[in-house]
């Protein structure tokens, strides 16, 4: 009777676990389009909760007026230049786009060729060469593929909108975190404790240490860099300058640095003829290309040292993989699992339990008298 009952508990067993595998994938689901949203969210919060705390201290312990800060220092670090960004390439691309759209069968003169150091005689005179061949035949074959270039940039007007969306859901998401951030914790750490006991809440623990290193020692100081530089080529006249500052954004997060956008630039200066404003770009980004040996130390020091082609790997494969808010999620992502994996590896795992009356019985054996 015991094993018949036990037969037919292995098949409740089995739709318990598939039943219980269905929901937690209809969960994720329904979740799905939120979970970057707050995976980013929770990033931003672990990172600046200090900020939060202090921030309450100064606004008369008010958690609603420190939200409310914390709030509108989100929206100038992320929206208002996400904004930018976006009125820039409308603006820039605008021309071009009306250029194919229309079909102008004229080709440009392309005069702005003259402004390319070394080379740009050269390409305009080859440019004017292909015209007297024939420019008109040349336009009328090319403007197929320019026209498929075209649709590919419009094609990515979708996943600056995607990314719209994740900032305001990363905002909402924030809000509630800081409003109820020590309830949340709690949570989690009494699930990390149901799952894996103590080492569950210490991998909590860890995993916010790296959360943290990587907030603000690789992206703070990314933003320094890319901001700050952003104002110097602003400031010198170099067209174009949201762009460029979006592009040293990415070349600081990857840890290439942001002179591989302000050298060009000051290049291009100084063969304009604006030998001042070339000089005071020059100073400017001796300045900007060194804050990262005194800011990212310091930084690094309040979270923890993650090496180098981690930050890398988690930087290049988070774009790859959830377009420009993984410039934010990959390198947390592959932090938090290197901690965690390096916390196990490292583990000192504890001796054996020993019998004394075992040993005692295997010492009385080897004594014979």
């Amino acid at each position: 009777m015991v094993e018949l009952r036990q037969s037919r508990d292995v098949p409740q067993l089995m739709l318990s676990v598939l039943f219980l595998a269905i929901m937690i994938i209809a969960c994720l689901w329904v979740v799905q389009p939120f979970i970057l949203g707050f995976a980013w969210a929770g990033t931003v919060v672990i990172a600046t909760w200090p900020l939060l705390l202090r921030l309450q201290r100064l606004l008369f312990g008010r958690r609603s007026l420190a939200v409310l800060a914390m709030m509108l220092l989100l929206i100038l670090l992320f929206i208002i230049p996400v904004a930018l960004l976006v009125n820039s390439l409308v603006d820039s691309s605008g021309p071009v786009i009306h250029a194919v759209t229309t079909g102008v069968s004229s080709p440009p003169d392309l005069a702005w060729l003259h402004s390319i150091p070394f080379v740009g005689d050269k390409l305009y005179a080859g440019w004017h060469s292909l015209l007297d061949m024939g420019g008109s035949a040349i336009m009328a074959k090319l403007r197929p593929y320019i026209g498929a270039t075209t649709t590919w940039f419009v094609g990515q007007a979708a996943h600056i909108g995607r990314f719209m969306l994740h900032c305001g859901l990363m905002l909402l998401f924030s809000a509630l975190l800081y409003w109820r951030g020590e309830q949340v914790a709690q949570g989690i750490r009494h699930f990390a404790v149901r799952l894996a006991a103590k080492r569950g809440d210490a991998a909590v623990l860890l995993a916010g240490q790296a959360i943290r290193a990587v907030a603000l020692g690789v992206v703070v100081t990314a933003l320094v860099q890319a901001v700050l530089g952003g104002i110097g080529l602003a400031i010198s006249g170099v067209p174009y300058a949201t762009l460029f500052t979006v592009l040293m954004l990415m070349t600081c997060l990857v840890q290439i640095g942001p002179l591989l956008v302000l050298v060009p630039a000051i290049i291009w200066l100084y063969w304009s003829g604006d030998s001042t404003w070339g000089t005071v770009l020059l100073v400017w980004s001796c300045v900007v290309a060194t804050l990262d040996n005194f800011i990212r130390p310091v930084l690094i020091r309040l979270g923890a040292d993650l090496p180098l082609i981690l930050i890398l790997s988690g930087v290049i494969g988070g774009l790859v993989a959830f377009g420009m808010i993984g410039l934010f999620i990959g390198p947390v992502l592959l932090a938090v699992s290197w901690r965690l994996f390096s916390a196990w590896v490292n583990e000192v795992p504890e001796p054996p339990a020993t019998n004394d009356n075992a040993l005692s019985d295997v010492q009385d054996l080897d004594d014979p008298s």
